[in-house]
């Protein structure tokens, strides 16, 4: 389709990343070319390197990687039964090695990665090894990929860390193509206002924990996402516009015709775009700064996750592209909020598929110049990512997709926004810097002036809640959460406590070094704050009683105490909370003492040759 000029806010974001980027990525794409299989990549191997590879394969299999001309693809999958997102992918590898076969490739599982749930690890200690098993998972396919065997990657993988981990990987090695294969997610079960309405009950005590369980039980009952617009669904609108999926692929439910369809596409398209053949297309060609900024600008016009402000500056830094919080709040302040989905709504995913879904939030973007339509995706320029993808007598065909909503209470045109704006905020000020989702708070919620009570647990804060001591206007200061401290798990439970004490009449808001996930919902905050008080960083000095002023909408975050005063404070000392030891935690020490700055992604990969 016909694209519109180039936003100039897109233009100029693109244009500092890739001058900021000059050294490290020349640096990388010497790495990538230098690599590049000029035959198959296996002909680099030794017999007995061959005899291992092929010593399990089925006859057809071991034929062709020992002799014969058949490009051999690696698979990475995140499959356990135990979760719903990836229980999917049980049956995707006999479903891709006979798809392989039908293109003439050799389709090997080269290697699973952890995939754990924020879901099960909520409020629970294993959710501190939460941000770090996105590393983890990066780690892991580089043993699988390490092999050095293959001519492209699959990468099965849909939630929270498992996606970024995956992108990680695929970048560092990145003289392979990859395609991105995902599972979909589960029906619409009970809608979300109900669950949040039986959640907020309970947090009161006016409802006891059976009706709490059947609730949540009837809001993710079945194989698939979760279906609201958290961090999961929001990796699938990222690897969508960013172009490593196949157009459509990211929200048809699984099990069914169309999701089988787009897997057995995905491995011929895996196949197609080999090296040996015409048309090859290395993963870390193809995401390049536009590429990062197409994924910024999809996340502001759905009202993303604020997760993916850690996660895109650490994919991006595998490519050697730094992405700055600037960028972030740039892109944000260009994008209009074009989609309202859980929580910037009462919608679900299967909605804003039903709606239009991404074949029409890219056509919208494109006609405002928003993408980058000639940035490369796996199956051709983003600017043919307008389709959708259809089963028609058993054959999978693409079509152009809608041209208007089905809903406009989900899904609106460029020339009629939820918002200006995308919604997502740079926040600065003496306590350092952070973001803020503001897209499902209210507009009279946005700015807030308290005094602080300091935290060093959500625990802390829930015990203070339910003891009776919150009734008033207050900033939660939450601090020691960052991946220095704890690994910076999801403060998510905290939602339920503050809502309730904003919807009776309190002005309360949430500053802290952790992070939220993409259902923080309502409540104003400055999440991400770097650097965190583990390292030294300024809220480390509050102090109960310090008054707070949060304005998200001018990005602002102020404590109004004498700045000499302040800064003469002694910072608080990091005490764990609990004992290190205990599910695995001891293991991830390392992470933790190398972890960089939640504003460079919280990795402890340093690609760029940086710490801040």
């Amino acid at each position: 389709m016909m694209t519109t000029k180039l936003h100039p806010v897109v233009e100029a974001v693109t244009a500092r990343i890739e001058e900021r980027s000059k050294e490290s990525r020349a640096a990388y794409l010497e790495m990538i070319r230098s690599r590049r299989p000029g035959s198959f990549a296996r002909s680099r191997l030794t017999e007995g390197n061959l005899a291992h590879q092929s010593a399990g394969c089925a006859v057809m299999e071991k034929t062709q990687i020992l002799g014969a001309g058949w490009p051999v693809i690696g698979v990475i999958t995140s499959y356990n039964d135990m979760l719903s997102a990836h229980a999917p992918f049980e049956h995707f590898p006999q479903m891709i090695r006979e798809a392989a076969r039908e293109v003439h490739a050799v389709a090997q599982i080269a290697g699973g990665v952890p995939a754990m749930c924020d879901g099960v690890t909520q409020g629970q200690e294993g959710m501190e090894l939460s941000l770090f098993s996105r590393d983890v998972i990066a780690m892991a396919s580089a043993v699988g990929l390490s092999h050095d065997t293959f001519d492209a990657a699959l990468h099965l993988g849909v939630c929270d860390k498992i996606v970024p981990g995956l992108v990680i990987a695929a970048l560092r090695f990145g003289w392979l193509p990859s395609v991105f294969v995902p599972a979909g997610p589960m029906p619409s079960g009970l809608s979300n206002p109900e669950k949040v309405r039986v959640r907020q009950l309970f947090a009161e005590g006016k409802v006891g924990r059976e009706a709490l369980l059947k609730a949540e039980a009837e809001s993710y009952h079945s194989q698939g996402t979760c279906t609201f617009y958290g961090t999961a669904n929001s990796n699938q609108m990222l690897m969508e516009v960013m172009g490593l999926h196949l157009p459509g692929a990211a929200f048809p439910n699984p099990g069914t015709p169309l999701r089988a369809a787009l897997t057995r596409a995905a491995t011929h398209r895996a196949a197609a775009i080999t090296a040996q053949g015409k048309m090859y297309l290395p993963a870390g060609e193809l995401i390049d700064a536009r590429a990062i900024v197409n994924g910024i600008v999809g996340l502001m016009a759905t009202g993303g996750s604020t997760n993916h402000a850690l996660h895109i500056p650490a994919m991006a830094a595998a490519a050697g592209l730094s992405v700055t919080l600037q960028d972030f709040s740039d892109l944000s302040g260009a994008t209009p909020l074009l989609a309202r989905i859980y929580p910037n709504g009462a919608a679900d995913v299967n909605h804003f598929h039903a709606a239009g879904g991404m074949s029409l939030l890219i056509s919208q973007l494109l006609s405002a110049g928003l993408l980058h339509g000639d940035a490369q995706g796996v199956a051709g320029p983003i600017s043919a990512y307008a389709q959708e993808p259809v089963v028609l007598d058993d054959k999978l065909i693409w079509r152009p997709g809608p041209l208007v909503s089905g809903d406009l209470e989900v899904l609106r045109p460029i020339d009629a926004p939820f918002e200006a704006d995308g919604g997502l905020r740079l926040i600065t000020g003496p306590l350092g810097d952070g973001v803020s989702k503001v897209s499902a708070v209210k507009a009279s919620h946005r700015f807030v002036e308290a005094p602080a009570i300091v935290f060093e647990s959500q625990d802390a804060l829930k015990a203070a809640f339910e003891a009776g001591q919150l009734n008033r206007d207050f900033v939660a200061v939450v601090r020691f959460q960052g991946a220095a401290a704890n690994g910076m798990p999801e403060l998510h439970g905290l939602t339920p406590v503050l809502g309730v004490l904003q919807d009776r009449g309190h002005k309360v808001a949430l500053v802290t070094d952790g992070r939220m996930s993409g259902a923080s919902g309502k409540i104003p905050s400055a999440i991400h704050l770097s650097p965190e008080a583990a390292h030294g960083g300024p809220i480390a000095r509050v102090k109960d009683g310090d008054v707070i002023r949060l304005d998200t909408e001018a990005g602002r975050l102020d404590v109004l105490v004498d700045p000499a005063e302040f800064g003469a404070r002694t910072p608080a000392t990091f005490r764990p909370n609990r004992a290190p030891a205990g599910l695995g935690r001891e293991m991830f020490d390392l992470f933790r003492m190398n972890v960089g700055a939640a504003a460079t992604g919280a990795s402890p990969f340093n690609f760029l040759g940086i710490r801040s």
